[in-house]
């Protein structure tokens, strides 16, 4: 059976793609299974400039889900370039690339960069994350800021594919959505994390040493089910789903409200060959829901 989705100039083998910020820059996870099988592996969120992230402690488990306040600790393109990407097979999955930028200019410097690299198949643009005191949210949760950052990446990127990531933090997800598709983006992915926190009652002090971090897992599954299926119905680009899949069942929820293809997050934490075991149940779920191929089944939700 044909798995492949199409996304802006990528062909991806199947659709199971790993989130950015948890997957490491890919390589941590050989030991788990052949990253060739992937449809596509999206790396750690990379800035200009190295990052150390945010203090402290930077996990907590809650029920359902987890917080994290990493803070987008990272270790800079030019690092990422020379130490990480010649090791990944970029020949066989395509690397796609999250980028952070505090401001316009670096997130243009950073799409430059990656303009002309083969090794590339596609830039995420991270304008969702919770995390950090500059860039993240501030640009993402206005259509016009949105847009404006799209425009600036699309061009400087040139031909490669373009991906906004979304944040679920805002009053109307398909405006900043539709904001995105008419600045130039070749798809969607959402959802990033919510704000939330965690504290302990015996020591009255917070779990996260930020105070507030962003909720993954489980948890947000439902939010995230409904605002892909918003998106997919205001634009005509492909959509990516985000936001507590952990089973081949997920997987189709995500596809049934019209995504294209989705990424896998916090489940690879407590199973690292998650994303390995999904892909290889994709043939018996899809036999067990009688369709011959993804396309049939896409946004087929009977509402």
């Amino acid at each position: 059976m044909n798995f492949k989705v199409k996304i802006g100039n990528l062909v991806l083998k199947n659709p199971i793609l790993t989130a950015s910020g948890t997957f490491g820059y890919g390589l941590e996870f050989e030991p788990f299974g052949d990253l060739k099988k992937l449809g596509g592996i999206i790396v750690k969120g990379l800035s200009l400039l190295p990052r150390p992230g945010n203090p402290g402690d930077r996990i907590a488990e809650t029920p359902c889900g987890m917080l994290n306040s990493i803070g987008l600790e990272n270790i800079g393109i030019n690092a990422f370039l020379k130490e990480k990407l010649p090791y990944l097979p970029w020949k066989h999955t395509p690397i796609v690339v999250n980028l952070y930028g505090e401001d316009l200019q670096e997130f243009e410097k950073l799409a430059k960069i990656l303009a002309n690299k083969e090794e590339i198949g596609a830039i995420e643009i991270n304008i969702s994350c919770p995390n950090v005191k500059k860039g993240g949210m501030q640009f993402g949760q206005d259509p016009s800021s949105a847009a404006r950052v799209c425009e600036i990446v699309k061009k400087a990127a040139e031909s490669k594919t373009v991906i906004v990531k979304l944040s679920p933090n805002v009053v109307d997800i398909k405006a900043i959505a539709k904001a995105v598709e008419d600045a130039g983006a070749d798809s969607i992915s959402l959802i990033n994390t919510i704000p939330g926190m965690a504290v302990n009652p015996y020591t009255r002090m917070p779990k996260l040493t930020n105070i507030i971090g962003g909720l993954s897992g489980p948890a947000i599954k439902p939010i995230a089910l409904r605002m892909v299926y918003e998106v997919a119905q205001t634009v005509n680009i492909p959509v990516i789903g985000i936001g507590g899949i952990a089973s081949v069942e997920d997987v189709f929820e995500f596809i049934l409200v019209g995504a294209h293809a989705v990424e896998i997050g916090s489940a690879s934490f407590t199973n690292p060959k998650l994303v390995f075991e999904i892909i290889k149940e994709l043939p018996t779920m899809a036999k067990k829901l009688g369709i011959r191929g993804l396309n049939e089944y896409r946004g087929s939700l009977y509402a």
